[in-house]
């Protein structure tokens, strides 16, 4: 580990007091969002939560299970390496790379690394998994641990429930190290710092950070004449949207009309079904019909939101 790094404890802090620090800087699960290999988060995602913009990620199951599950996984991987491990339960923080910091899951007992545990219940990815391969955004988690302490290597775990646990190794590249801080730096430095939005994608994360950015609405018309050639390209987008929706109903309405009353066809590659299905909903208009001195306001739950929409201005109206 590296010699000189700065270890603040987390043990005693409250919630406002961690998440504070953990925004102060780049932690191990930002890595792959800024460099745009995260499955959950985005540059601006990141961005808009290091600023304190959007709200904290409400706690889930998904969540609960990998804390819950974490020391099992800690405890597979050192009965099948014969090593120990213990807990950090501190920020570390590397003065060659002030703007990043680490959360590790394990530290190595008497080893110069550590160990990242990961906990999923989806069998998608048995296959890489099974050949040694695992997710790119595990990948640079595990480069932002070993260049924020400086270890020789990081080791990744992962527990498939009720599979099985697989068990990696990341060893020390200096260049893929220097390559990720570099990125960590740019981001840091060219967005956080002078508070400059990055560049928006399709990612949904970054369409939910920017509802919730701009949640208020309420602001004066604006002049979108820049954007008019995006917005010619919107247009054609959705028309083409539509003409692909369309023809993948025909080719579905196709393979219905020749099962007919069979539930389930097959081929060599593919597998269709069409069952019967049934399902029951809550008829509002027939219940409140029935029970009209209830008042049924405090069931309803009511939501704000910004609708979208783009729409060409017909030529009269827009003279």
């Amino acid at each position: 580990m590296h010699k000189h790094l700065i270890r603040t404890s987390y043990k005693d802090m409250t919630h406002d007091e961690w998440l504070a620090f953990r925004r102060g800087s780049i932690g191990g699960s930002d890595a792959a969002a800024i460099i745009g290999l995260s499955p959950w988060a985005t540059p601006y995602s990141v961005w808009a939560d290091k600023l304190g913009m959007t709200a904290p990620a409400e706690d889930n199951e998904a969540m609960r299970l990998g804390r819950d599950l974490e020391d099992y996984a800690a405890k597979r991987w050192c009965e099948k390496t014969g090593k120990k491990v213990r807990r950090e339960n501190s920020f570390l923080v590397n003065p060659d790379y002030p703007w990043a910091h680490a959360t590790v899951d394990r530290i190595v007992v008497g080893e110069d690394e550590g160990l990242e545990c990961k906990v999923t219940s989806s069998r998608l990815a048995l296959k890489k998994y099974k050949n040694g391969e695992y997710p790119e955004n595990y990948y640079c988690q595990c480069v932002h641990y070993l260049g924020v302490t400086g270890a020789k290597r990081w080791n990744l775990t992962v527990l498939v429930l009720g599979v099985g646990v697989f068990d990696f190794v990341i060893e020390r590249d200096e260049d893929e190290i220097n390559a990720l801080m570099v990125e960590e730096a740019h981001f840091w430095e060219g967005f956080i710092l002078p508070k400059l939005a990055p560049p928006v994608d399709g990612h949904t994360a970054t369409t939910e950070a920017l509802s919730e950015v701009y949640s208020n609405g309420g602001g004066e018309d604006v002049d979108v004449t820049l954007y008019d050639q995006l917005l010619d390209e919107y247009t054609a987008l959705g028309e083409q949207i539509g003409q692909l929706a369309a023809r993948r109903d025909e080719i579905s309405n196709r393979l219905k009309e020749y099962l007919g009353n069979a539930e389930e066809g097959s081929s060599g590659r593919y597998r269709v079904s069409w069952k019967v299905r049934t399902r029951s909903s809550f008829d509002n208009k027939a219940f409140s019909a029935d029970h009209p001195n209830e008042d049924l306001s405090k069931y309803f739950e009511t939501t704000t939101y910004r609708a979208f929409k783009v729409a060409e201005i017909d030529e009269a109206e827009g003279r």
